[in-house]
């Protein structure tokens, strides 16, 4: 089975999803945790969770100069969960088309090669990529230290 497995033009489509914006100079942060709460929120809102945890990270200048980043940890829904309240906010449909993908299969600490994967790919092929990506957490082993994530970063000329 091959570790990466690359693709061009493919359509990410998320339905009812539930976001929380990670303030990176939060201290003791804790990602479990806020994953917990989400969940527990959406129970509370009469919902379901649909799907894997999915991560949103955007890399920018901020304006002092500096590279930044926005971190969004999302989750689906089973339906649409109306009036949200903060620190959450919620979309009916995102969808990212004509996306290059990579389907990483492997140890954790190796994530960072899908990555890699579809920047080299880009390069090769003059395209140029949007400033974010969405990396989706289907299935994670950590008893065998393996996991599959799927990669989805869009083409600049989509945004």
């Amino acid at each position: 089975m091959s570790k990466l497995q690359f693709n061009e033009n493919k359509t990410l489509k998320l339905t009812n999803v539930l976001k929380y914006k990670i303030l990176l100079d939060e201290e003791n942060f804790d990602l479990n945790v806020a994953i917990e709460q989400m969940q527990s929120y959406i129970k509370t809102k009469g919902a379901m969770q649909i799907g894997p945890l999915i991560q949103y990270t955007r890399t920018f200048f901020n304006e002092a100069g500096e590279l930044d980043m926005e971190i969004l940890m999302m989750l689906q829904c089973n339906n649409y969960i109306h009036s949200v309240e903060q620190p959450y906010s919620m979309d009916s449909v995102i969808r990212v088309p004509n996306a290059l993908y990579c389907r990483y299969t492997g140890p954790e600490q190796s994530l960072k090669f899908a990555y890699d994967k579809i920047n080299l790919e880009a390069f090769e092929k003059d395209i140029k990529l949007a400033d974010h990506n969405y990396t989706i957490f289907v299935n994670n082993n950590p008893e065998e230290d393996l996991m599959t994530a799927d990669i989805f970063i869009p083409r600049a000329d989509n945004t």
